[in-house]
């Protein structure tokens, strides 16, 4: 065990009395100090950060791209025509998705496009100001909103599975003034992934009370119970725009592709919406027209585009996947190898998971949520770093659950499966 002296001293100076409240960053900066005054290697969980090499067929790409003089030039506000033209290929492909390349926009990682989009739909109706958060999910979604002074609700997700999330969600839009849905799926941090049945809930009531759903594909296809990896194959992901036209799609480079560093991502727009116009835009912007407003009226006064060479590397890795070349799905097993690993060891050792699927066995992926009996999410955060193991509190992500902490496998070395396995045991003994 690492010395308790250690531990308390550095998450002293902190100055929070909470471990919970401590941020992913906070958390990870924590860990380090920690590792190097105890000279003890941890069992890093608490980062959701890509653990795979980036794409060879991105970094050839992007090095092409700087041989040709791009770097010189300032891209177009709504994406290069091939990474546009890859997009609305891989929507059809991997979805089964009609969309047109003009409302397909690559963005500064799927962050920027949640700003944007989140940001846009709370001004095109002063009286619907409320996000709505489908719980628990990424916290940073939430600090957006209190950024720019948006309001927003949320709801655990936990006891409204299935059929139950109708009533739930009806419950909040009957009040007529929610602008906008928001989850992910497979989602961050539980793990969880909706059903077909609660998408279509989901896309039927936004449709029903006109609000727009703003769903976080950022691990898309890597709900490794099925495999969504071969183009114009079916199963194709599950996406509730089968059911609304009222949605707005983010994607993640980083995590399909293991290529966070080059900040990739990119955002597809229901042709709808694209070109819907919401008289309250004219307030912010020169346009009331939803497409433009988020292109030239966030995305320009954020970051004037999104890097150059970094949408080659996008379309690239996009083209490869449509035309067959790689299975990218495949390439991303390691993580459910993983966690299908660790989950088994904490089990073994009295751990519980905390969320899991209606209808199925929780997928193996990128995230799983543990608990142990009779300690609170900080009791059991703040006992690991004693063991030289790291997580974040559910806390954090919206969870009603005062006792969950969220693991992630990325970090994780096979050839640490052992270590962490003596911990747990040393752990179980002492509680």
């Amino acid at each position: 065990m690492i010395p308790k002296e250690i531990v308390d001293r550095l998450f002293a100076k902190f100055g929070v009395p909470d471990i919970t409240h401590l941020s992913i960053r906070e958390v990870g900066k924590l860990v380090s100090q920690i590792e190097q005054q105890s000279n003890v290697e941890f069992i890093h969980m608490e980062m959701g950060v890509p653990g795979l090499p980036a794409s060879s067929i991105a970094i050839e790409a992007e090095k092409e791209a700087l041989d040709k003089g791009v770097a010189t030039q300032y891209p177009h506000i709504e994406g290069i025509p091939f990474a546009k033209n890859e997009i609305a290929r891989f929507a059809k492909n991997f979805m089964n998705l009609d969309v047109v390349p003009t409302c397909c926009v690559p963005t500064v990682g799927a962050m920027q496009g949640s700003f944007a989009v989140l940001l846009a739909a709370a001004r095109t109706n002063p009286e619907k100001p409320y996000t709505l958060f489908i719980d628990p999910g990424f916290p940073v979604n939430k600090s957006q909103l209190q950024l720019i002074g948006v309001p927003f609700k949320s709801f655990d997700i936990l006891n409204f599975r299935g059929e139950k999330l109708r009533d739930k969600l009806e419950s909040f839009l009957s009040e007529g003034n929610i602008c906008t849905i928001c989850y992910s799926s497979p989602n961050n941090p539980a793990w969880i992934c909706f059903s077909e049945k609660e998408l279509q809930i989901i896309g039927e009531l936004a449709t029903k009370y006109d609000v727009i759903v703003v769903e976080d594909l950022a691990y898309f296809g890597m709900d490794f119970r099925q495999h969504y990896g071969q183009p114009g194959v079916p199963p194709f992901q599950p996406t509730v725009s089968h059911y609304t036209d009222n949605y707005i799609l983010l994607f993640s480079a980083s995590k399909i592709f293991s290529y966070a560093g080059q900040r990739i991502g990119m955002m597809i727009i229901s042709e709808k919406l694209n070109t819907r116009r919401y008289p309250n835009l004219k307030n912010y912007f020169t346009s009331d027209i939803l497409g433009y407003f988020i292109s030239y009226g966030v995305l320009y006064a954020t970051t004037a585009g999104t890097s150059h060479t970094a949408q080659y590397a996008l379309a690239a890795m996009l083209k490869a996947a449509n035309d067959g070349i790689i299975d990218f799905v495949a390439e991303l097993h390691p993580y459910g190898e993983k966690a299908k690993l660790m989950k088994a060891l904490f089990l073994k050792y009295g751990f519980y998971i905390v969320y899991n699927d209606e209808e199925s066995e929780l997928a193996d992926g990128f995230y799983f949520t543990i608990a142990y009996p009779g300690l609170t999410s900080a009791e059991l955060m703040k006992e690991f770093l004693y063991y030289g193991i790291s997580a974040i509190s559910l806390v954090i992500t919206g969870s009603e659950n005062p006792n969950g902490l969220r693991a992630c496998v990325s970090f994780v070395r096979m050839d640490q499966m052992a270590v962490l396995e003596e911990r747990l045991r040393e752990f179980k003994l002492v509680h």
